[in-house]
């Protein structure tokens, strides 16, 4: 498995996961996947179709939220969307993890969450969020 990195009881981001993780990830309690990836970014990447064929016989839920740089308002409100609505933990990857942590983590702040606290959260997860949550 992907090194999988828990930012709080509801959410856990991850590196690049491969379709052979979504069974693990299911066993280990996530109910939804987002995936920040947009497909053809690097050579050999599983597809969107790839992952979300594999999270879906998986029995996971499966959202595809691709961010360029950086994510947009309406891609912000997807994600709280689908978290929302997951049922239970998310699992969110990208190339590195640090797009999927940095929208959430954007999003809840614009929410009104505190920005120290998520800044915190993240680093405790190994993202360093401070410049893009200035504290």
């Amino acid at each position: 498995m992907a090194d999988i990195r828990t930012v709080t009881d509801r959410l856990a981001v991850a590196p690049q996961l491969a379709p052979q993780d979504m069974a693990e990830a299911a066993a280990l309690g996530y109910r939804l996947v987002i995936n920040n990836r947009p497909d053809g970014e690097q050579p050999g990447q599983p597809t969107a179709a790839q992952m979300q064929a594999a999270a879906e016989a998986a029995g996971l839920a499966y959202v595809h939220i691709p961010i360029f740089g950086g994510a947009t308002p309406p891609q912000l409100d997807e994600m709280a969307e689908a978290m929302a609505g997951a049922g239970g933990p998310t699992l969110a990857f990208c190339r590195s993890g640090t797009r999927s942590i940095t929208a959430w983590a954007v999003g809840r702040a614009l929410a009104g969450d505190d920005r120290a606290q998520l800044a915190a959260l993240a680093a405790d997860a190994g993202y360093d969020l401070s410049g893009v949550l200035g504290v």
